[in-house]
């Protein structure tokens, strides 16, 4: 039976939308996986969204389905993304990190990976509060947190301006959301990807052994 990881993500710019991308074609390098992905709720009103112009941008990803809290009891690893919000997840991944009360007092993520990828609008702008933050939760979730170790090279990157963390892949999204995410920010996801399909891998053979 093949090593199952899930990308649950929220994106309202596209960003974390292309993280997520780059995130699903690390894992799918690593053999004996299943991957999929889906995306969290919208809570913002269609007007709202529409002014803000994140509709058309969100019309783009509209295919991928909406992610419910069951789809995550037969899952190995799963791999959450988020943009931040004063330092903090956005409201949408919070609400359904709360749907996942059944889950909890089910024990039914005990021993699974988690991980966590991030954006934000600034380089300073809670990359890895966002991230660690996030991780507070898996760990009450009974979750095993992993994140990007510095055997990526790519995280020591001093030739650019570069998202990028021990906790988990990042970009800079620009004040008005208008920078998109770098080759080296996309590299680190893929990493991310493929290091958290390879541990589940591992995970799921020593059990099995």
């Amino acid at each position: 039976m093949k090593t199952k990881v899930l990308i649950v993500f929220y994106s309202m710019y596209g960003h974390i939308h292309q993280m997520a991308q780059a995130v699903l074609e690390g894992a799918k390098s690593v053999n004996d996986v299943d991957v999929e992905i889906y995306r969290v709720a919208e809570l913002i009103p269609d007007d709202i969204l529409e002014k803000s112009g994140a509709k058309p941008i969100q019309q783009t990803f509209a295919h991928i389905p909406v992610v419910k809290p069951e789809f995550l009891s037969n899952a190995d690893a799963i791999i959450f993304g988020t943009p931040t919000r004063f330092g903090n997840m956005c409201s949408q991944m919070r609400n359904f990190m709360d749907q996942l009360g059944g889950l909890w007092v089910k024990n039914t993520l005990v021993g699974k990976i988690g991980s966590v990828f991030a954006s934000t609008g600034t380089q300073h702008g809670g990359q890895e509060t966002t991230i660690t933050s996030f991780h507070t939760t898996l760990f009450h979730l009974g979750m095993l947190v992993a994140g990007v170790p510095y055997s990526e090279a790519r995280l020591t990157n001093m030739d650019e301006i570069t998202g990028g963390t021990p906790y988990g892949a990042t970009t800079l999204a620009g004040a008005k959301g208008d920078r998109q995410p770098s080759n080296n920010e996309l590299n680190i996801a893929r990493f991310q990807g493929k290091h958290v399909a390879e541990l589940a891998v591992a995970l799921k053979k020593g059990r099995q052994s």
